[in-house]
């Protein structure tokens, strides 16, 4: 019998099945979209932001999915550039891009109230160079309070600040140059904690048949560090990063990394590790390997018996905290294939180009304990195969609710399918249940770009022949 941890508070309570509630919105036409933003107002309704070619604009939907209104947003006319929309605090939302003035560039931030009414705008940072264009990169912080706002030039120089959305505060602006860093090489991640903490992470040497060992390098700078540069390193011992994710546990103040590592073959997972490094004593990691057993990769790999070469073409997907300390680790098997034989090239406007097959098969979780031992491991089967869609209807969702996690996801990547879930428990149990059927209901799931709109429910967009439909899956039945 597995062992429950009592202070995963995710999973107090054991989960009974009970039936989902389906919502459609009417569905909206997209033609010159560039991109858009689904959030919540924190009173049941829910904003769709449009980033189109020529003007942008907010539509309301009601808890039912009915549009309720419309409305145009007003920036700086000259050419602005959306660099992130994200929900804020009180049910509004935060803008943030650039535009030129006087040919410099600017990054500025609006607020907006849940009508979508501006509340506040603020410049955020000026550059004094007309002929160069940066290249904005955007975190937010677990509270969504804080942005880490980012830019590299000549591939070595960091020019980062970090901005306090609820105060409308910028709390600070630190360039640096690591040492001996590409950025295309060496880059992995860039995060930010709820108190304002940057964490900017590089992998060094992560090469097979080289003298010098990989480790892991990471800067950090903020409140934490008493506004000091600071950097540390993580030894890798023996072993390589084929994939890693970092996560911040602003519970229990430690920088989170869950990885796969390879040895020899760069192209296969021989198994995972676990590392926390608390902000205080951040020279001092907690760093722990585990190879995948036979069994697990036999399992994986769809055969019964066989020697263990580790896991082909798979990535971290998802670290989900857990409120003492540990973390579960959500691992995805996917890979694509292109096709470039003239047999089986697509022909378009600039001629023939490849064909291109997306594989996104079983999910599998790792549960981790605070001192990184091992507490239960899940394989979670499925299998999706699509061509030329950029994988954008496979994967998976994953929804929190107070008792369980959900992996909402689609059966087969076609017009009319099944939408399933696993409800997988504190303890490592878990469930397969069927969510909804699409047949004759004109929807194709985009799982991937799916938000979490309140404790049990989040939403979902339908993209089908330029028809843009809202889908809210709830789950307040559950008990």
């Amino acid at each position: 019998m597995k062992k429950f941890i009592y202070h995963f508070l995710l999973f107090l309570f054991p989960v009974c099945l009970a039936g989902q509630t389906v919502t459609v919105s009417e569905p909206v036409i997209i033609r010159d979209e560039k991109s858009y933003d689904i959030f919540s107002d924190d009173r049941g309704n829910v904003l769709l932001f449009r980033n189109k070619i020529s003007e942008f604009e907010v539509q309301g939907f009601d808890a039912n999915m009915h549009q309720s209104w419309e409305k145009k947003v007003e920036l700086d006319r000259k050419t602005p550039e959306i660099e992130a929309v994200v929900q804020g605090e009180g049910g509004g939302f935060n803008l943030i891009y650039q535009f030129r003035h006087k040919l410099l560039p600017i990054l500025k931030i609006h607020r907006y109230s849940p009508a979508a009414n501006l509340v506040d705008s603020m410049t955020i940072k000026r550059l004094d160079q007309s002929f160069f264009t940066p290249d904005f990169q955007v975190a937010f912080s677990e509270d969504k309070n804080v942005a880490l706002i980012w830019y590299v030039k000549e591939q070595h120089e960091v020019n980062a600040l970090a901005f306090d959305m609820k105060q409308m505060k910028l709390l600070w602006e630190k360039t640096f140059s690591p040492e001996n860093m590409l950025l295309y090489r060496d880059f992995l991640e860039a995060i930010v904690d709820n108190a304002g903490n940057m964490y900017f992470i590089l992998s060094k040497d992560n090469n097979p048949g080289r003298n010098r060992a990989h480790y892991l390098e990471i800067i950090d700078f903020g409140p934490g560090t008493d506004s000091v540069l600071r950097r540390y390193v993580v030894p890798m011992q023996e072993y390589l990063s084929y994939d890693v994710k970092f996560a911040y546990d602003n519970v229990n103040k430690a920088l989170k990394a869950g990885g796969f590592y390879s040895e020899d073959n760069p192209t296969r997972a021989m198994g995972f590790y676990f590392l926390s490094i608390e902000q205080r004593q951040p020279d001092s990691p907690l760093l722990k390997f585990y190879p995948f057993d036979d069994d697990f990769v036999n399992i994986l790999n769809e055969k019964e018996k066989s020697k263990n070469k580790g896991i082909p073409e798979s990535s971290v997907q998802d670290i989900v905290m857990r409120t003492d300390g540990g973390f579960i680790l959500v691992g995805e098997l996917n890979k694509e294939f292109q096709r470039g034989a003239s047999n089986t090239s697509v022909y378009s406007r600039s001629g023939f180009r490849p064909v291109v097959d997306y594989y996104y098969d079983d999910i599998f979780l790792l549960s981790l304990h605070p001192n990184g031992d091992v507490h239960w491991k899940d394989i979670l089967h499925k299998k999706q195969y699509s061509q030329d869609d950029s994988a954008m209807y496979s994967s998976y969702f994953l929804a929190k609710t107070p008792t369980a996690l959900r992996f909402v996801y689609n059966d087969e990547i076609k017009h009319e399918n099944t939408v399933s879930e696993y409800v997988v428990r504190g303890n490592g149990e878990f469930d397969r249940n069927a969510v909804v059927s699409t047949e004759r209901k004109e929807l194709q799931l985009r799982f991937r770009d799916g938000v979490q709109v309140s404790g049990y429910d989040f939403v979902v967009p339908s993209e089908r022949r330029n028809r843009l439909k809202l889908v809210r899956i709830s789950f307040r039945n559950e008990k």
